[in-house]
């Protein structure tokens, strides 16, 4: 729930710097703080952070019109890392565990997450991740698993960290991944237009959530998204959004890809802030 107080102030610090970029009075700007605290005082024991955050957004629009604010940035990380995909694809391909290294890039990506945090660096990430221990690390599991997986179903989360994942997704050469995206615009989650614009369809079926929260909540939903759930021998479940959504499921399929960008998530995993993990809560 967004009871923890620091989930709140996180929502604060995001919307303060959206709301500066945005073409609206001061006067807007105050109604919005003010509706916001009234969202939140209303919802605080009833929503998750990634279902607050949707209603926040959709708040947001109703004074700004804009859609989708983050659609440059978006296009700036997408590109980013398609052009970083040559010497990444090297990178692997010259590697002496490729799933190891395909693996650790697809957490790398992890770290382009605006509802965290609009400051980072992604290369200084990836340099990290290439020479870190995993805070958990579930990653034999995962490996043998996904050797055994008829159908793997891939819960993405934000706009160029899509590309990382089509690396893994090459790298593992599973000849039934199902792709996940968010159903419209929200934050910088990754949509089908994400997925159309890097080619994911090359390597994966796409699919959308079709729901607009940052995260995956099945009992929301499309119909072909429940139904790929129910039937997928193995769930991949990137960043912490789509962690939020699905923890409580206790899922023995669904194995979480994250970099951890909070103290709440931290301590959740029992992990430091900063950490890589692939988990597994059965294990």
């Amino acid at each position: 729930m967004i009871s923890d107080y620091r989930c709140f102030f996180c929502f604060v610090r995001a919307f303060e710097k959206l709301l500066e970029k945005e073409n609206i009075s001061d006067e807007a700007k105050s109604s919005f703080t003010h509706d916001m605290l009234s969202l939140y005082q209303k919802n605080r024991d009833k929503l998750i952070s990634p279902e607050f955050a949707r209603e926040l957004h959709i708040l947001l629009r109703g004074y700004t019109h804009n859609q989708d604010p983050y659609k440059e940035a978006k296009k700036k990380f997408n590109d980013l890392a398609l052009k970083m995909w040559p010497e990444l694809n090297k990178l692997i391909l010259r590697s002496k565990d490729p799933y190891d290294t395909a693996l650790r890039l697809a957490i790398a990506g992890n770290i382009i997450d605006f509802a965290a945090n609009d400051k980072f660096n992604l290369q200084e990430t990836i340099d990290r991740v290439l020479i870190s221990e995993f805070a958990t690390d579930h990653s034999t599991e995962l490996k043998r698993r996904l050797e055994k997986a008829r159908t793997v179903l891939y819960l993405g989360d934000n706009a160029g960290e899509i590309v990382f994942d089509k690396l893994f997704i090459k790298t593992i050469k599973h000849p039934e991944v199902i792709y996940v995206v968010r159903g419209a615009p929200i934050i910088n989650d990754a949509t089908i237009e994400d997925a159309d614009y890097i080619g994911m369809k090359e390597i994966a079926e796409v699919i959308t959530s079709g729901y607009d929260a940052p995260s995956t909540i099945i009992d929301k939903s499309s119909e072909q998204l429940r139904e790929y759930f129910k039937k997928a021998d193995i769930i991949i479940s990137k960043g912490q959004g789509n962690l939020e959504g699905l923890l409580l499921l206790n899922d023995d399929r669904v194995f979480f890809l994250l970099m951890v960008k909070c103290d709440v998530i931290a301590e959740t995993l029992k992990v430091k802030n900063g950490s890589f993990v692939v988990y597994n809560a059965f294990i």
